[in-house]
């Protein structure tokens, strides 16, 4: 908790489950009990969506078989620190409805992704969202139809030593900090500053 104090700082009163949450890279190989992982995707079920659509849908890998067939399909840099993951989450979501084109399916699988992220964070548990993945490779070997948007795969799991990394990885395996909020956010116009 003291290195991710030192690398995050909220600039106003928010619950300290935000700064807590961060994407390691290190993992255990230690199993998540199935009632805990899927409390996960119980918070994941609650986030907000246009027309109450909830486009996402979460294909995961727990299995050995699963995860190898998973690997496959995930970058090469990725699978240097993804050897230890017990659990894979791809999560997906579904482009059209009975009413056409669901414009906001991926910020609402984006939002489910934030809820999941901070109730394994909650629950003592990390997740490191990753893109760099092969995405038509899943797609093939995931049997995903065209219909659904492939937007990242999550690594869930225990929390591992950074020294059990590769020496190229262990420096990166810190909280990182973020930019000031002003720089976020436009008054107004886009390019205005925040008025104080």
């Amino acid at each position: 908790m003291t290195q991710t104090k030192l690398a995050r700082q909220a600039e106003y009163e928010i619950d300290s489950i935000y700064l807590k949450r961060w994407s390691p890279r290190s993992f255990l190989t230690k199993e998540v009990p199935e009632d805990v992982l899927l409390s996960l995707f119980e918070a994941a079920r609650w986030a907000p969506s246009a027309f109450n659509f909830q486009p996402w849908r979460f294909i995961i890998a727990r299995t050995e078989k699963d995860r190898k067939t998973f690997m496959s399909f995930i970058g090469e840099f990725n699978q240097i620190w993804c050897k230890n993951v017990p659990v894979f989450a791809l999560i997906i979501s579904k482009k059209t409805s009975e009413r056409g084109e669901i414009g906001s399916h991926a910020f609402d699988a984006g939002a489910a992704w934030g809820y999941l992220s901070l109730e394994a964070t909650r629950k003592g548990l990390i997740t490191h969202p990753m893109t760099g993945i092969d995405f038509e490779k899943a797609r093939q070997v995931l049997n995903i139809p065209e219909e659904y948007a492939i937007n990242a795969l999550i690594a869930i799991g225990y929390q591992g030593e950074k020294e059990a990394l590769p020496e190229s990885l262990q420096e990166r395996e810190a909280p990182t900090p973020r930019r000031p909020i002003k720089e976020s956010i436009f008054e107004g116009l886009f390019g205005e500053s925040l008025n104080e």
